[in-house]
This record gives C-alpha cells, sequence and structure tokens, in this order.
C-alpha cells in the first residue's frame, strides 16, 4: 500500500451513490477478466451529474472519453458518499481509473466496506467539509501514515480520521487476502 498519494483532486458533492459512480448498464463486464474488468475504469463516474462533479461546465470528466485511466489520483467527496445499492463495483470502477484514495466526510457503510473488503481504495474520512475549499484539478497529497491531507496550491494540511483495524486488511490486499496471511484460511 502506497503511504503518500499525489495527483489530481476530483471534488464531487454530497450523497453520490453507487449508480452514479458505475452506472447499471456497465455492470455487464467480467471484473475477473483482464480485458473486461479495465471497462470498469473507462465508465467510473460516467453517471455523475455535471452539477455534482465539482466541475465548470463542459469540464473535463473523471475519465475522459474513449480512455481507460482518469487524470485524478485522489477523489474527495462530500457526505454519504457510496450511498445507494450495495454494488461493490463501485469502488472497483474507481480503482480501475487509477484512483488511490478516495477522502469524504463520512460514507455509505457498504461502500467503505467494500472498498476494505476488495482492497480496492483507500476510503479516509475527513475531519472537516474538503468540498467547499478543494477544486477539482487541484493538487493534493494524502499522506496515510501522518493522516493528513495536504491541499497544495494553499499549502494547507488537513487531519483525516484514522483508518483503525482496517488499515492491515487494505495493506494486505482485502479481507481474504489478509486473512490468509493471518492463517484463517489455508494459502492459494
Amino acid at each position: 500500500m502506497q503511504t503518500r498519494i499525489r495527483g489530481k483532486a476530483f471534488v464531487l458533492g454530497d450523497d453520490i451513490d453507487t449508480d452514479q459512480i458505475i452506472p447499471a448498464e456497465y455492470l455487464a463486464y467480467n471484473p475477473s477478466d483482464p480485458e473486461e474488468r479495465k471497462y470498469f475504469g473507462m465508465y467510473a463516474m460516467a453517471g455523475v451529474p455535471e452539477s455534482q462533479s465539482g466541475l465548470p461546465e463542459g469540464g473535463q470528466r473523471f475519465v475522459p472519453e474513449g480512455e481507460f485511466k482518469s487524470p485524478y489520483t485522489i477523489v474527495i467527496g462530500g457526505r454519504n458518499f457510496g450511498c445507494g445499492s450495495s454494488r461493490e463495483h463501485a469502488p472497483l470502477a474507481i480503482a480501475e481509473a487509477g484512483a488511490k484514495v478516495v477522502v469524504a466526510e463520512f460514507y455509505a457503510r457498504i461502500f467503505f466496506r467494500n472498498c476494505v473488503n476488495g482492497g480496492y481504495l483507500l476510503p479516509c474520512e475527513a475531519q472537516q467539509r474538503l468540498v467547499d475549499s478543494v477544486r477539482s484539478g487541484d493538487e493534493c497529497e494524502v499522506d496515510v501514515d501522518a493522516g493528513t491531507l495536504t491541499h497544495l496550491p494553499s499549502g494547507e494540511v488537513h487531519q483525516l480520521k484514522p483508518l483503525g483495524d482496517v488499515k492491515p486488511i487494505i495493506e494486505a490486499g482485502g479481507v481474504f487476502e489478509y486473512a490468509r496471511a493471518a492463517g484463517m484460511l489455508p494459502a492459494k
């Protein structure tokens, strides 16, 4: 697991749901097939309304049209990020697009657990509202060990809540890899 993640932020509003993160019409792809799995990245955030994206009108999408990877490494959300259905494809789609971390005020429980269980993304929680001070495209750095997000244009450092007991699960690559390493499951 990367402990320092630096890159452009993609800022979203409140109540971003899993149907916006990866719309149902793109669930026909098989995440077990590497050739099909990349399409989850291509369509990540395809359902987010422009009014929720934090981008100026006509601004660059999370994943540019016809590409599989996003120029954004850090996703910043407001309250209730990942609400909606229990779609485990949502954190997978964000990770397949190349993002490494989501920082939100708080998460829908199922989205948070799917991030951790799959080992897809770091689900960090901000101690204050970031969507009002960070803009899409701003360079930021998340220091996992220090528990901070630094907004590089302003130099402001924002505290993040500790990952706690989920950190070793994410470091292992997900709940099954963690269980294997801990001897709870037989090795592959």
